[in-house]
């Protein structure tokens, strides 16, 4: 049975676009403003939620989304807050994956957590530090809770390893646009167009494009090859230091103008192809 992720993507697909996929921390700026915030990016077309269990030791992310994680673990943030945001999101409506690191699940317990995200309605886990020789276990249960698994793919990543994980991956393929960690950036790196090609060589799974896209404009770019953009820190950003109902309006209209851009460049360019 396929879970709400593949539906979506598989409709994107047929709609000869992109999916728009949106990233939060659970409990950032608190843990009700992180359920109103996944609210703002449902409405303004977003297709599904990417929702971060926020850790103290995060390798793969930047400085915006570190100062996130943070605040959200001195609001004292846990797996059931973690796990409540995500079942906010799929009662929305919307497909939703939790993003985590390996040792929170381990925490949790593996089968515990891989049955936790399905009650949850999750359709998923993405685990980025989760290597491809320690993942049986996790892939074992996931399979057993029926979500999908979701692993990390990078420009240097050899091409026998690049079979080896897409091999076991469900979902998405999550291709990271470059070497380093998340953030915002002023263009994206042209090694994410060469690595979709790359991984559209060995695998049919849809590919989403993440780690540095952060504007209209480079959501577009990205939509014309990827089958999924995924935006974070520009997202958290919106709603860092500031008042958070005017924060909330910042992040529509960011929000709004993501979804038109990835919208109007499939039309444009994927439909005359």
């Amino acid at each position: 049975m396929a879970t709400s992720l593949e539906r979506v993507l598989h409709q994107a697909k047929n709609e000869n676009r992109a999916a728009l996929i949106g990233y939060i921390p659970a409990g950032f700026p608190t843990v009700e403003g992180c359920k109103r915030a996944i609210d703002v990016l449902i409405d303004s077309g977003f297709d599904a939620v990417e929702i971060g269990y926020p850790y103290s030791d995060p390798v793969m992310d930047g400085p915006i989304i570190q100062e996130a994680a943070d605040q959200a673990l001195r609001n004292g943030v846990k797996a059931k807050d973690v796990l409540a945001t995500l079942h906010h999101a799929t009662e929305r409506g919307a497909a939703a994956v939790v993003m985590t690191y390996w040792n929170p699940i381990e925490q949790f317990g593996v089968d515990e957590f891989a049955e936790a995200i399905a009650q949850a309605g999750g359709s998923g886990v993405i685990t980025p530090d989760l290597s491809f020789e320690q993942a049986q276990p996790w892939n074992e249960s996931a399979a057993r809770a029926g979500i999908n698994t979701i692993y990390v793919v990078a420009p240097s990543t050899t091409d026998e390893r690049l079979r080896k994980v897409t091999g076991i991956t469900s979902g998405f393929i999550y291709a990271a646009s470059l070497m380093g960690v998340t953030g915002t950036r002023t263009s994206v790196s042209h090694s994410a167009q060469e690595l979709v090609a790359r991984i559209r060589q060995v695998s049919d799974l849809p590919v989403a494009v993440g780690l540095g896209v952060s504007t209209p404009e480079q959501a577009r770019e990205v939509a014309t090859y990827a089958d999924g953009v995924i935006i974070g820190s520009a997202l958290i950003k919106e709603l860092l230091g500031k008042d958070f109902d005017k924060g909330l309006l910042g992040l529509q209209e960011l929000a709004l103008s993501l979804a038109a851009a990835t919208k109007s460049a499939n039309r444009e360019v994927r439909g005359v192809q």
